[in-house]
């Protein structure tokens, strides 16, 4: 069995890049009374396409088409080596024992059926469908998903209580398949605002998922990025001057709990990470905070992150979490209902952090509980709008809602020993999830459906040629 998203992706944005470039290759010969020579012009195009390195030359190969492909791809990453160097990742496109040429030769030609250019499927269109196939590769990537995927219900929340703003830096240290980073251009884009100065920078540890959200963000139209390959707490990679780069949003959905990590070298980190003391060795969480909180800029910085419960009350973090909190930086804990992480039933809760936070809220901490603001159906969780303006509501207004949010002294924390929990200080009301089961939005755009049936009929063929999704 194979990785297919592997294959998958690389496949759908070499056919995106090809189709772009014979959509521009025609334009300009109707605008310069068919000169072909001046088509061919490197400044006519995106991207660029080497000769024999189109869709349509791979199409034609009918031997050792992996081999074709194989070069074709690393010539196109080599003629836009800034842009697109190791996008495609590394799938092994020559092992006729994982891909043989028939099912490729299949696979080509099922992609062969879509007229991906910009004038049959434009830029919002289309980066909505690669959004739709990285939900259907989360929903079988068993305990995996969530590091390849965040609920992007639970993003739009995390992104309305950091309020990116044009011309800013966000950075997500695990940045998956992209999704947090590309949601605070498509925020600011909602509100009318310039979205195309925001400098959007991400690391991620796995090759294949870091060059999907590379893709990810040419697929959204978006080219003012920056996202590297690598382990974020043993090889930062994303620094100014020999040190971490500051950024005024942090959003991110670490991996919890990680237990193989550079324990020993983050206890004397170079880059000073270490601002509470070293986390241990069976747990990583607190190495990503203060990774965060140390790539915060000290007058703008502000950061959202996604963990589960056990961040707030464990007792080995309990020196570190004091720390947090005495440093005046802790903003906001928000409780999510469950489901929310993918393949998991357990609940989940937003660290909110702020490096100057305003007069009003400076030694205080604001606890919201969202367990009920959730819509469940059977293990599906989502929050819908109702929820997400609830909550973000309550962490911008900063007072008091009975059996829902408390605003608290940092003292008064630190006389529970730092616990976080939020039981401790708003009282849960045991009411059942409010929705109605037959309240679903009808109204899906004609043209995002036709896209996503494609998209759910190629991959059905794909299974009908044996490759395994």
């Amino acid at each position: 069995m194979i990785d297919a998203k592997q294959y998958i992706f690389p496949l759908l944005f070499f056919k995106r890049v090809s189709d772009i470039w014979d959509e521009e290759y025609q334009e300009v010969l109707e605008l310069s009374d068919n000169d072909i020579d001046y088509a061919l012009f490197r400044e006519n195009h995106r991207f660029q396409i080497p000769d024999e390195c189109h869709w349509n030359d791979i199409r034609k190969t009918s031997v050792d088409i992996g081999k074709k492909l194989q070069n074709a791809l690393r010539e196109i990453e080599k003629a836009n080596f800034e842009l697109l160097h190791d996008v495609f990742g590394d799938a092994q496109w020559t092992n006729k024992r994982r891909l043989s040429d028939e099912k490729l030769l299949d696979l080509i030609e099922h992609f062969s059926e879509m007229n991906l250019s910009v004038g049959n499927v434009p830029h919002d269109l289309m980066g909505d469908g690669y959004e739709y196939l990285i939900n259907k590769f989360a929903d079988d990537s068993g305990h995996t998903a969530a590091e390849f995927y965040t609920n992007r219900t639970v993003v739009e929340l995390m992104t309305r209580i950091t309020d990116p703003q044009p011309g800013e830096r966000v950075y997500d240290p695990t940045c998956g398949s992209g999704g947090i980073l590309l949601n605070s251009a498509l925020y600011l884009k909602k509100q009318g605002k310039e979205y195309r100065n925001l400098k959007l920078y991400g690391q991620e540890l796995n090759l294949i998922t870091s060059a999907i959200a590379r893709m990810n963000m040419f697929m959204h139209n978006i080219d003012e990025f920056l996202i590297v390959q690598g382990d974020t707490l043993d090889q930062p990679q994303i620094l100014e001057d020999d040190e971490l780069k500051k950024f005024d949003v942090i959003m991110a959905n670490p991996p919890y709990s990680v237990k193989c990590w550079s324990q020993a070298k983050f206890a004397s980190d170079p880059f000073g990470r270490n601002i509470w003391g070293t986390p241990p060795k069976g747990c990583a969480d607190y190495a990503f905070q203060q990774h965060i909180i140390k790539s915060l800029k000290p007058d703008t910085g502000r950061s959202v992150s996604l963990w589960p419960h056990g961040v707030l009350f464990r007792d080995v973090e309990a020196t570190m979490r004091k720390k947090m909190i005495e440093a005046d930086i802790m903003d906001a804990v928000i409780g999510l209902g469950k489901n929310l992480f993918y393949n998991s039933s357990m609940e989940s809760c937003l660290f909110v952090c702020n490096m100057k936070k305003p007069k009003v809220r400076k030694g205080k901490v604001i606890f919201i509980n969202g367990v009920n603001e959730v819509r469940l159906e059977r293990s599906d969780a989502w929050l819908e709008d109702k929820h997400i303006k609830k909550m973000a509501d309550a962490y911008w207004n900063f007072k008091d809602i009975e059996n829902f949010a408390k605003v608290m002294n940092n003292d008064e924390i630190l006389e529970n020993n730092g616990n976080l929990s939020l039981q401790l200080y708003v009282k849960q009301v045991n009411t059942a999830n409010e929705h109605n089961t037959t309240d679903l939005i009808a109204a899906v755009k004609v043209g995002q459906k036709q896209l996503n049936e494609s998209l759910e009929e190629l991959l059905s063929q794909l299974e009908n040629i044996g490759i395994e999704i």
